[in-house]
């Protein structure tokens, strides 16, 4: 218990409970079973898109083509079926592959020019969106298999199918980073690459795993919003920018790279997830959520760098 309380997302846990006593209180259908279920199917998603950030600020990286590469194998993935008739065991890792393939043109064109990956990013996000805009003309694929749609909607009791992924990727996630050697070389980059440097680690290869390891969970990501939709959206990923940001920042994710919370982040989006729902129940406009994401992010930065203040005596 006293772990827990010292943890820097006990807040975010202290948050979660205090607000779903709050919205139970309020709201009595927030209690009911399929209210559960639709919270939970909501997060299945949005946790995989904010571990795609995360890996890339864990080498003090940002990756602005999170959502546009997400949506760009997300139209392939369901095109590839529909249109070639590609069977979903084999689309599902053709699909993963195109993710890896997009982050890893990320990751070369950010370590072998030295331009920083928000500008490299920042332009392939518009390639990646070309692509699925030029391949769709804005038309989605509607004809999904049943079984992949069947996983999008299918739960026991509460739990939601969906949920699978994200359970099985954080525990990988977590030994990556943190029990093996090749992920704690990430961080070492993200906390001080000329140290690592000059201890024989390259920050260059760092980078290009990093990002390869975004586009990975970034197509992870998009097989299940096209399962969860039952079709490929050409506007799938649009809106998973912020939110990619949101979550590992208000998780306690380090901008500057070196550090990264796998609970934490998850935590942050199930209070975001705690919001949305908390306004669809009160009927309020879903699309303040975007005002209080903008606020979260800015009052977590404001208190990390309080809280990293030199203490200043006399």
């Amino acid at each position: 218990m006293r772990r827990i309380l010292n943890a820097e997302w006990a807040g975010l846990l202290a948050a979660i409970v205090v607000g779903a006593i709050v919205l139970a209180v309020v709201s009595p259908n927030f209690l009911s079973e399929f209210n559960f279920y639709v919270l939970l199917r909501s997060v299945c998603v949005s946790i995989i898109v904010a571990f795609a950030q995360m890996v890339t600020l864990a080498v003090g990286q940002m990756n602005l083509s999170v959502g546009a590469l997400g949506g760009m194998t997300a139209i392939l993935f369901g095109g590839m079926m529909e249109v070639f008739g590609v069977p979903l065991w084999l689309a599902v890792p053709i699909a993963i592959g195109i993710g890896v393939l997009g982050g890893l043109v990320n990751g070369l064109l950010a370590a072998r020019t030295g331009i920083n990956g928000f500008i490299v990013t920042l332009a392939t996000a518009s390639a990646f969106t070309g692509v699925n805009l030029g391949l769709t003309k804005s038309v989605p694929f509607y004809r999904m298999p049943v079984a992949l749609q069947d996983f999008g909607n299918g739960r026991i009791g509460a739990l939601p199918f969906l949920l699978i992924a994200p359970l099985v990727v954080s525990p990988l996630l977590a030994l990556f980073l943190f029990r093996l050697p090749i992920g704690r070389r990430l961080l070492a980059v993200g906390g001080n690459s000329q140290a690592a440097a000059l201890s024989g680690i390259s920050p260059g290869k760092a980078i290009v795993l990093a990002h390869c390891l975004s586009g990975l969970l970034a197509a992870i990501g998009a097989v299940l919003a096209v399962a969860q939709l039952g079709s490929a959206q050409p506007l799938i990923g649009s809106d998973w920018l912020l939110l990619s940001f949101a979550a590992p920042i208000i998780g306690g994710t380090a901008l500057a790279g070196g550090y990264v919370s796998i609970i934490g982040a998850i935590l942050a989006v199930l209070v975001i997830a705690l919001i949305q729902n908390g306004l669809v129940l009160a009927k309020v406009d879903p699309y303040w959520v975007q005002f209080l994401l903008g606020a979260l992010i800015v009052a977590t930065i404001s208190l990390n760098r309080w809280r990293a203040r030199p203490i200043r005596l006399g």
